[in-house]
C-alpha cells in the first residue's frame, strides 16, 4: 500500500455552487404549528433566515480560501483515503499536536484555534507552548470521503491516526478532540500509549454503571449533570437513535436538499451551545456536508460506535478535560477517574459543545496548560 502524502486544495466547481443557490431559491418549508417553538424542533422562521442568508450572502469562495490557506494533504491509510490539514509551527521544538473534530463539526471547527496553537509567538502567547497541527477528516467527513468500506470504529481510527502520524515522522505528540474527536483522541491515548504523552478533551460523557453506592455523596452539580445525560439520552437524542440504527434513510433527504441539511444540524448548534456560534462558520460547516455530500458516510461512525460498543478500558496516558457548562452533558470527574487517568481537570463558566468555535481563548489557554505540564 503507498504511503504517499499527496497535496490537496478545496476547489468546488462553480456549478455545484449555483446548484445549491438554485435550490435554495426552491426551499419548500413545513406547515408547522401556531407558536410551535424549539422543544418541537427547528422552528420554521428561523430556518427560513438561514437560507436567505445562505443563498445571498454567504460568500463560500472565502471560506473556501481560508481554509486553504492551510497546507491540506490527502494519503491513504488502512484502504480509505484520509484528508488532514498539516500546520507547522515557526517554532522548530513544538509539540506535535493531532485535532480531531466530531459531528457535526468538520475540520472548520479548529479555523479559530490554528493559529493561536501553532504560533502562540504571534498571538501573545510563549512561543513554548507552539504546537505543530495535524487535522484529519474523520473517514466518510469532508474530503475523507467517499468511505471505501464499513468497520470504521473509533479503535480503527485511532490506529489510522497513529499511522498518519508516524508517517508525518512524529514519535511523541498529543492528541485533543471534542464530540468523537474525544473517543477517537482517547483511543488513541490507550493504543498508542508509548508514543501519545498526553490527550486533552472538551467532550467527556460519564455514564453510572450502577454499581450500588457508586453515586453516594455526589453533590448537586454533579446530579444535574446526570440529569443532563438523562435528557440527552431521551429528549435530546433523538437524531442519534436515527444514525445509530438507520443512518441511510435520513441521508437521501439530507443529500438531495440543502435546507434539510442546515436544519439537521442547525438544531445542534442552538441545543448544545450557550449563545450559538458565527453564522457564516456554521454554513461552512453545513456547507461542507452538502457540497461533499457525506451526510450518509459521516453518520456512519454512530452506527460503527454502536455496533462495536463496549466500556471503555483504562486509558494509562495522562489526560485533561475541560468541562464547558452548556455542553450537552458535563462530565462528572468522579466517574471519569474509573476510565482515563486524569492529571488536569478545569471547570469553565461559559461556553458548549463547540468549545473551538464558542470560546476558541479559553480552549486554547488550556490545551497549553496541560501540555506545558508534561513538558
Amino acid at each position: 500500500m503507498s504511503e504517499e502524502i499527496r497535496p490537496f486544495t478545496i476547489d468546488i466547481p462553480q456549478a455545484d455552487l449555483d446548484d445549491l443557490r438554485e435550490r435554495l431559491s426552491r426551499t419548500r418549508l413545513p406547515r408547522q404549528l401556531p407558536g410551535a417553538g424549539w422543544e418541537r424542533g427547528v422552528p420554521a422562521g428561523h430556518l427560513a433566515e438561514l437560507i436567505d442568508h445562505w443563498a445571498t450572502a454567504y460568500d463560500w469562495r472565502a471560506h473556501e480560501a481560508e481554509l486553504n490557506a492551510h497546507p491540506q494533504f490527502v494519503t491513504t491509510i488502512d484502504g480509505q483515503d484520509i484528508h488532514f490539514l498539516h500546520v507547522r509551527s515557526p517554532e522548530p521544538d513544538a509539540t506535535p499536536l493531532v485535532l480531531t473534530h466530531g459531528w457535526p463539526g468538520p475540520v472548520v471547527e479548529f479555523l479559530d484555534v490554528i493559529g493561536p496553537l501553532s504560533d502562540p509567538r504571534a498571538h501573545g502567547g510563549d512561543p513554548a507552548d507552539a504546537f505543530h497541527l495535524v487535522i484529519p477528516s474523520l473517514p466518510g467527513f469532508g474530503f475523507s470521503a467517499p468511505l471505501a468500506e464499513g468497520g470504521w470504529t473509533l479503535g480503527r481510527i485511532a490506529r489510522a491516526w497513529a499511522e498518519l502520524m508516524a508517517r508525518l515522522g512524529y514519535a511523541r505528540y498529543g492528541a485533543q478532540g471534542g464530540d468523537w474527536g474525544s473517543g477517537v483522541s482517547r483511543e488513541l491515548g490507550r493504543i498508542d500509549a508509548e508514543h501519545v504523552i498526553g490527550v486533552h478533551v472538551n467532550y467527556l460523557l460519564t455514564f453510572p454503571s450502577g454499581r450500588p453506592g457508586e453515586l453516594d455523596g455526589l453533590g448537586g452539580d454533579d446530579l444535574k449533570r446526570l440529569e443532563a445525560l438523562d435528557r440527552f439520552r431521551g429528549e435530546l437524542g433523538g437524531y442519534m437513535a436515527i444514525q445509530t440504527t438507520r443512518p441511510q434513510t435520513p441521508a437521501f433527504g439530507l443529500a438531495d436538499s440543502p435546507a434539510g441539511q442546515l436544519a439537521w444540524i442547525a438544531e445542534k448548534f442552538q441545543e448544545w451551545t450557550e449563545h450559538g456560534v458565527d453564522r457564516d462558520r456554521m454554513l461552512t460547516n453545513v456547507s461542507l456536508y452538502w457540497l461533499t455530500n457525506t451526510a450518509d458516510s459521516a453518520a456512519q461512525i454512530y452506527w460503527e460506535f454502536a455496533h462495536a460498543w463496549s466500556m471503555p478500558e483504562r486509558s494509562p496516558t495522562p489526560t485533561g478535560v475541560a468541562v464547558f457548562p452548556y455542553d450537552i452533558a458535563p462530565p462528572v470527574r468522579r466517574l471519569a477517574e474509573r476510565t482515563d487517568r486524569i492529571t488536569h481537570w478545569t471547570e469553565f463558566g461559559h461556553g458548549g459543545h463547540f468549545a473551538a468555535m464558542e470560546q476558541p481563548e479559553a480552549l486554547v489557554g488550556d490545551v497549553r496548560a496541560f501540555f506545558r505540564s508534561l513538558r
